[in-house]
């Protein structure tokens, strides 16, 4: 059972077909931490050239996830509400493990610090028990209202 599907997700985050890449959030701490879930299927178009006959989904795309299911918990605090998060930088990354199409990527987001606009989150991507990314991601909210 999902705590958000993917309507939902749209409904909270602007983006769309071919660069939303959360497919349900499981569970969520709000101001805390989130876990969310993306099944990665063969017809993700990304895999025609990343690699054709090996397919890999490129790790930007993991990071871009993980800044996702970020934006999500950020965007369910209350001094964020009806705002867009811009990701900020990515530290510390590291690639575990290749993602491949039939692997379901499950997302651990926590929040580190938020001071007025800004802040930062530690991120962690598994496949099965096999951590396949992790990053530090800082992030800024902008001011400005989100058009409907």
């Amino acid at each position: 059972m999902s705590l958000m599907n993917a309507k939902e997700i749209m409904d909270l985050i602007p983006n769309r077909y071919p660069i939303l890449f959360i497919d349900r959030v499981d569970a969520m701490d709000p101001g805390k931490s989130i876990t969310a879930t993306k099944n990665v299927t063969i017809n993700e178009n990304y895999f025609q050239g990343h690699f054709p006959g090996n397919p890999v989904m490129p790790g930007i795309l993991i990071i871009e996830s993980m800044a996702q299911v970020a934006s999500i918990l950020i965007l369910k605090s209350p001094q964020f509400e009806n705002k867009t998060v811009y990701m900020g930088s990515i530290r510390n990354a590291k690639f575990r493990k290749m993602v491949e199409p039939g692997d379901v990527l499950h997302f651990e987001v926590k929040i580190d610090k938020v001071r007025g606009s800004a802040g930062s989150v530690s991120c962690v991507a598994y496949v099965g028990d096999k951590k396949a990314c992790e990053a530090q991601l800082a992030f800024i909210v902008s001011a400005k209202e989100r058009e409907e």
